[in-house]
C-alpha cells in the first residue's frame, strides 16, 4: 500500500502547500479492521486543529476526483509531531543539526540503535555520537526519529 501512499503525496503536495504548510509525509495504514490515509503536515511554530481542517478541506476532493485508493479509508491529517519519523531524504536534510535516534535492521560494532546528532545527508545519514561519527545508508534504517530528551 506504499504506492498508494505516494500516489496521494503526489496528488495532493502542492495544495498542501498553498495552505501554509509542509506536506511532511502520507501513510496508508490498516488498523484493526480499517484503513486509514494519514497526512502529516508541519509549519514553523508548529500545527494546529485549524491547519488540519483546512488542509483536510483541500485536498478531501483532490483525493475523491483522483480516486487512487480502491478501497474504504478514513482521511487524516495531523501534525507530524515532536519526535517526527524521518523516512524521507528531504526530512533527514531538513533536520540537520538535531538529535535523532536510527535504529538498524543489522548491528553495527555490536549496537542496532544510535542517538546522534545528524551532521549530514549526503544520500548517507551522517551520525555524530559522542564524538564518534558513523555513516548509515537508508536502506540500512529499520526506523530514523527525530530524539528529544526529557
Amino acid at each position: 500500500m506504499a504506492n498508494a501512499a505516494e500516489r496521494v503525496y503526489d496528488l495532493i503536495k502542492d495544495t498542501v502547500e498553498t495552505q501554509g504548510v509542509t506536506l511532511w509525509d502520507v501513510r496508508f495504514l490498516k488498523e484493526g479492521a480499517s484503513w486509514y490515509l494519514r497526512v502529516f503536515i508541519d509549519k514553523e511554530g508548529g500545527i494546529n486543529i485549524d491547519d488540519c481542517t483546512n488542509v483536510s478541506h483541500a485536498i478531501d476532493p483532490i483525493i475523491d476526483e483522483a480516486d487512487p485508493i480502491d478501497k474504504s479509508y478514513y482521511l487524516e491529517v495531523c501534525s507530524c509531531g515532536i519526535d517526527r519519523e524521518l523516512t524521507r531524504p528531504a526530512h533527514f536534510e531538513a533536520m540537520r543539526g538535531a538529535l535523532i535516534k536510527v535504529k538498524l535492521y543489522k548491528a553495527v560494532d555490536g549496537v542496532k540503535e544510535f542517538i546522534g546528532t545528524l551532521t549530514d545527508f549526503n544520500d548517507k545519514v551522517i551520525l555524530d555520537v559522542d564524538g564518534k561519527s558513523y555513516e548509515f545508508a537508508l536502506k540500512e534504517i529499520s526506523k530514523a526519529n527525530v530524539h528529544y530528551c526529557d
